[in-house]
């Protein structure tokens, strides 16, 4: 999906609706959720959850990841013979590092930080409320994918759903760290919208070499990051430095070149439905591995969120909305 091939080289499946995929694109869909509701689970081992003086910094967590993530892929683009755009290409490289930023550098960093204090079931279920900020953005960006009446009512919804997972003890206690740290995984939501958004309006790129030049845009980025902690306050183990491989390898560079192939495949649209199963799958993992449970305002306003979504994007019978 370079420059310099065609069109037909580069859209390996024509856009549709979710419900008209293939069984190859519904495996590979489960597979990265799967794979990115990991990330919750590692990113809670790599900063060891709960333990203030124990664990790595997030700092230095989103640096090794994306680092990590970028080596993987360029291994990965060379040993296919691929090559990223040329630098002249600014429509491409402008796509690049708006995924860089707000598709890695943001949401990581917020993330990760977030997750020092809350669980790993209660920062995935954020992510359920991505489609609803992708429909309003993809309102005003693109012709196509109007909101209807039906479907602005589902945005209603979907925010009262948020404001629910929020929670009313957040609420009264906007200063305490639980809060604030529900503040960030909101901001992240917010970057991943906007992710999806720069995807779908991105020029054709192959999805390798498009993966490995935003993360490695990321990466750089994230640099200045490790040099903010002294390296003489961290106490961390090599379990914590393994979560940090897992999340390099996995969740940032192997989720990250099957969502751009998953973005050639389908649509920004079918990868939006993944708001739906990373928290599902995320809770379970967390339940399994860790003993996670939610309160009832959390698994309300995922319930409410997800209604909110499906009126958001059938717009109430009408012109289904993105």
């Amino acid at each position: 999906m370079t420059g310099h091939v065609t069109d037909a080289e580069t859209q390996t499946a024509p856009l549709a609706s979710p419900a008209g995929r293939t069984l190859g694109d519904w495996g590979l869909f489960w597979l990265l959720s799967l794979v990115w509701a990991c990330a919750y689970l590692f990113t809670r081992v790599a900063v060891d959850k709960g333990h203030a003086d124990v664990g790595l910094p997030p700092e230095w967590v989103i640096s090794a990841r994306l680092t990590i993530g970028a080596v993987a892929l360029w291994c990965v683009m060379l040993a296919t013979r691929q090559r990223p755009p040329p630098f002249s290409d600014h429509r491409r490289w402008r796509a690049i590092i708006g995924m860089g930023l707000v598709g890695s550098v943001v949401p990581f960093f917020l993330i990760t930080t977030a997750q020092e204090v809350v669980n790993s079931s209660l920062a995935a279920l954020y992510t359920s409320a991505v489609p609803i900020f992708v429909a309003i953005g993809a309102h005003f960006l693109f012709r196509d994918e109007r909101l209807t009446t039906g479907s602005v009512l589902g945005v209603l919804i979907g925010f009262g759903g948020v404001a629910v997972l929020f929670g009313p003890e957040a609420m009264k206690g906007l200063g305490s760290a639980t809060a604030l740290a529900q503040l960030m995984l909101m901001g992240a939501t917010l970057a991943y919208a906007m992710a999806s958004l720069v995807a779908r309006g991105a020029p054709l790129m192959r999805a390798i070499p498009f993966a490995t030049a935003f993360v490695s845009v990321a990466a750089v980025v994230s640099w200045p990051l490790v040099f903010i902690v002294d390296p003489g306050e961290v106490n961390a183990s090599w379990v914590n430095w393994l979560a940090v491989l897992g999340l390099g390898l996995g969740p940032t560079a192997f989720a990250q070149a099957l969502y751009m192939l998953l973005i050639a495949r389908t649509s920004a649209t079918f990868l939006a439905l993944t708001g739906y199963s990373i928290p599902v799958v995320a809770a379970v993992l967390g339940y399994l591995v860790f003993g996670e449970t939610q309160s009832w305002n959390a698994l309300a306003g995922f319930v409410l969120i997800l209604g909110g979504v499906w009126l958001a994007r059938n717009g109430g019978g009408g012109k289904r909305a993105a």
